[in-house]
């Protein structure tokens, strides 16, 4: 009688709340979800749910990437779009973080750019695409903007979030030992915001690769957002899910290499 109700409790004492996952249980449960999705789709592109002109069986769409890859140099484009993302997102964290960083810290320089910054980050990097091409024309400044823009404003406010968030217990004590207002900042505020900045760049490195796709849209030769347009004009799905996915997967394996980074250099902050 014990046997069969083993399963359950063990199940019951991993969903508990806030109860962390194994290793092995968070990679079995991600898979499982990218096998329940392909069989998902499978069945409705295989079972006729769905039309094939509106979504490719993904069959099709591995025959299209492999086409691609051979044929169309598809590997170039992943090259261009992967420089465009890390190119703007680097601009934008050269000139966020360190206004971020003075933001959080010294209050009047937050009373003078918050307004600002609040109101810029909510407009959407598309809308600045016909300012940008006027200004910089259709080449890859106009393209690193758009990623610029779309990241810098959201950046600043974060890390300023984060560096003002600091405990106040810790600034005390080094005013206490002698420190001036720069050591404050050097030697308390940026090392104890540094974990928080290095998981807020993962995450608007994320952001990023969405506004690449936007900046490919309008007036690009190349890139994987190009790939899909072009693709759309010949109504090969195959070729817009397979660029889609591609995008997906590059931007999952350079956010588990952020996350393996940060633990390596913040180790001590999941102590």
């Amino acid at each position: 009688m014990t046997a069969p109700t083993a399963p359950r409790s063990a199940l019951r004492r991993a969903m508990r709340p806030l109860r962390p996952a194994s290793p092995a249980m968070r990679v079995g449960l991600g898979l499982a979800f990218f096998v329940l999705f392909v069989a998902l789709w499978a069945l409705a592109t295989f079972g006729g749910l769905v039309s094939p002109f509106f979504l490719a069986d993904p069959f099709t769409m591995l025959q299209e990437g492999w086409l691609l890859f051979t044929r169309f140099g598809f590997i170039g484009d992943i090259g261009i779009t992967v420089w465009r993302v890390f190119g703007g997102f680097i601009l934008a964290g050269l000139v966020a973080v360190p206004l971020g960083i003075l933001m959080g810290a010294y209050k009047p320089v937050e009373a003078f750019l918050e307004p600002f910054v609040s109101f810029a980050r909510y407009l959407p990097a598309s809308a600045f695409i016909p300012l940008l091409i006027l200004w910089a024309g259709i080449g890859e400044t106009q393209k690193l903007l758009v990623i610029f823009i779309g990241a810098v404003f959201q950046i600043i406010l974060m890390v300023a979030g984060a560096v003002g968030g600091t405990r106040r217990d810790l600034v005390e004590a080094a005013y206490t030992l002698g420190a001036t207002d720069g050591g404050v900042v050097r030697r308390v505020l940026i090392p104890a915001a540094a974990p928080q900045i290095a998981e807020i760049l993962r995450l608007v490195l994320g952001w990023a690769w969405t506004y690449v796709i936007v900046a490919e849209l309008i007036g690009s030769s190349a890139g994987i957002g190009h790939m899909i347009v072009d693709s759309q004009a010949l109504l090969n799905t195959g070729q817009i899910i397979f660029g889609i996915i591609v995008i997906g997967v590059i931007g999952l394996i350079s956010d588990t290499a952020f996350k393996a980074l940060n633990r390596r250099l913040f180790a001590w902050s999941l102590a």
